[in-house]
This record gives C-alpha cells, sequence and structure tokens, in this order.
C-alpha cells in the first residue's frame, strides 16, 4: 500500500524534530566562517557523507535555520522526504545522480544565488561510500561557491552495516561534536576530466582529514 507523502510528512516532521532537539551538538563555532562566508554574498556549500546526514541535517535545522537548500530524490520516498525537509526550513531541489541530476544541481545553484547554503551529500544516493562523486566539484566550480566539508561523530548511535553507506542514526540525548574542514575554492578555468578528478580528490582528502582520529 502507497503511503501519501502529505499524511505522513507531518508526523514525521515532529519526530525528527524531537529527535534532533534531544541531541547535544559541539561545534567549536564553526558556524561563523559558514555565516560571514555567505553574508558576504558569496554563494557556499557544505559537503557531507551520505552516512553522515541525519544528524547533520538536523544539525544545520539548529544551527543554520531557514538557510540551508540541498537536493533530493525524485522518487516517491523522496517526495516524503522533501516534504519533511521543506517543514524544518530546507529548500529542495528534486533530482539524483540517476534520474534529473543536472536539473537538480542548477536548481541547487539557483537556491544559491537567492542566498541559501546548498547541502550536497557527494557519495549519494548509491555510493561507493566515502567516494566523492563529480557533482560537488562541478556545482561549487559552476557556482564560485567556498564549499566546506563538514563531519559528525555521534557518541552513541547504530550503524547500519547492511545499508551501502554504513548509515549512522544517533541515538537520542547524545552528545555528537561536529567538524569542519578547511573550505575549498576550485579552478576557474574549464573544468577538464582530469581537472575534475583532482578536485574530486581533494575534496574526499579533505573531508576525511576534517574529523580528528578518536
Amino acid at each position: 500500500m502507497r503511503i501519501n507523502p502529505s499524511l505522513i510528512s507531518p508526523v514525521l516532521t515532529v519526530l525528527y524534530r524531537a529527535w534532533i532537539r534531544s541531541i547535544r551538538f559541539q561545534d567549536g563555532g564553526g558556524p561563523m566562517a559558514i555565516r560571514a562566508a555567505a553574508d558576504s554574498g558569496r554563494p557556499v556549500m557544505l559537503a557531507i557523507w551520505h552516512s553522515e546526514l541525519f544528524a547533520l541535517t538536523g544539525y544545520g535545522m539548529r544551527v543554520l535555520d531557514g538557510r540551508l537548500a540541498t537536493v533530493v530524490s525524485d522518487s516517491r520516498d523522496g517526495e516524503i522526504i522533501a516534504q519533511v525537509l521543506e517543514r524544518i526550513g530546507y529548500g529542495t531541489a528534486r533530482g539524483s545522480s540517476t534520474r534529473g541530476g543536472l536539473k537538480a544541481l542548477m536548481a541547487l545553484k539557483r537556491h544559491m544565488e537567492r542566498g541559501r547554503i546548498g547541502v550536497i551529500t557527494v557519495d549519494g544516493p548509491r555510493g561507493p561510500r566515502h567516494q566523492v562523486k563529480d557533482g560537488a566539484v562541478y556545482l561549487a566550480q559552476r557556482a564560485g561557491a567556498l564549499l566546506f566539508p563538514v563531519r559528525s561523530r555521534p557518541q552513541r548511535m547504530h550503524v547500519f552495516d547492511r545499508s551501502w553507506d554504513k548509515f549512522q542514526l544517533p541515538m537520542p540525548f547524545c552528545r555528537c561534536p561536529v567538524y569542519f574542514g578547511e573550505p575549498l575554492e576550485f579552478t576557474s578555468e574549464k573544468l577538464t576530466p582530469e581537472t575534475l578528478a583532482f578536485e574530486s580528490a581533494r575534496l574526499q582528502a579533505a573531508l576525511m582529514s576534517a574529523l580528528p582520529e578518536a
């Protein structure tokens, strides 16, 4: 039986808000640089791994409320997610790497041009895990955006080991440090396949190094 997204999304929104409000985020003042860059009028993007999106989406809701936009799948499940995200203050751009990808990236670019901060799961929606895809660098370069790598490490979480990304579900009331890597800028020159591969590898290394060793 198919569930009407407009019926279930309000319930999921309430549950998600309550879950996220119970988490004790710690960020060491990282969002100050993000706000400053966005307030200057420059397009800004946040790059995250798909496995960490539950915590980081909620962190963005609490710390950068009303300023974020992200890509959401065009699928039926994506419609439910999009409605929840819009209810918590996110802008959405519909599409994925397998369907409507370029259209979604350009829609996210328009959100950034209107002052929102773009968020992109750089290894989503289907992996491989922790392998940066070309879309993040392509969009950052086209938009002239400053890109911040962002990571999280919930102190208590359930890891879905059978999922492709080993998805992390932070437990309610846990402490969750959030870490920010140095912002990246990309060449304004035309992106050749070789340059795109090099810049994607640079972003991948920045995301890996943003999370301190446990």
